[in-house]
């Protein structure tokens, strides 16, 4: 996922109106969008260092987007608009192995009456669907976790999911980690206890879990390496 322009560097101020931050950049304070609605948690301390884009669309009232958070010299992806198009280039240039097999890759797919998947996947030998969770909690050093808040949405889809395999589609949740500072991954059962229950019971019935994480650059970010998943710590 490359970056339309070069980010501008900042100090995060504030966060307020869950879509509102207030940066410092030079001696000025402007105000940015921010494009995840999660709680974010551990990473909105006054003081932290933040990369910015900037649109090139005069018509937007905000002209700068939150991209990245830098905590404990680690940076941390926060821009989940992002996710999707970097899961999509490393299916493209076949950057996760379970998936180098590939005939077809098509984005937001839809499933029964009111679902759609991030992906449906097609190949000789079967079809398939992956959702994909974006990452930002670490409370404990090198490993991430999911979720920073109850999510009745990913619940959902882990519910979907099930269904299309009765319909014998192979499934996936693939977490895309937007950090590179983390060695491993689990479910954050004490912040959601009904997600972490429906995710192992899915487990149960066919569907594959995926965790990597990210790789930074000047220029954009880019899927990384495959990070161990955790269950026996939950």
């Amino acid at each position: 996922m490359i970056f339309k322009n070069k980010l501008i560097s900042g100090l995060f101020l504030k966060r307020y109106k869950r879509f509102f931050v207030d940066v410092k950049i030079n001696n000025q304070i402007i105000t940015a969008h921010c494009p995840n609605t999660g709680s974010m948690m551990g990473l909105l301390e006054k003081g932290n260092k933040v990369w910015l884009s900037k649109s090139n669309n005069p018509n937007r009232k905000l002209k700068y987007t939150l991209e990245i958070i830098e905590k404990n010299n680690s940076k941390v992806g926060i821009n989940t608009q992002s996710t999707n198009k970097i899961v999509l280039h490393a299916l493209q240039n076949k950057l996760i192995k379970e998936f180098d097999e590939l005939l077809e890759i098509k984005p937001e797919t839809k499933f029964g009456k009111n679902t759609r998947f991030d992906f449906l996947i097609l190949n000789k030998k079967n079809k398939a669907f992956i959702e994909v969770k974006n990452v930002t909690l670490s409370r404990k050093k090198y490993l991430a976790e999911f979720p920073d808040a109850i999510t009745s949405r990913g619940l959902k889809h882990v519910n979907e999911l099930i269904n299309a395999s009765k319909k014998k589609y192979k499934i996936y949740i693939l977490f895309l980690i937007q950090r590179d500072d983390c060695k491993s991954f689990k479910l954050a059962k004490d912040i959601d206890p009904d997600y972490f229950n429906a995710l192992t019971k899915a487990v149960k019935n066919k569907l594959n879990i995926l965790c990597y994480d990210c790789k930074f650059s000047s220029k954009g970010i880019k899927l990384n390496k495959k990070i161990n998943l955790k269950f026996d710590e939950q």
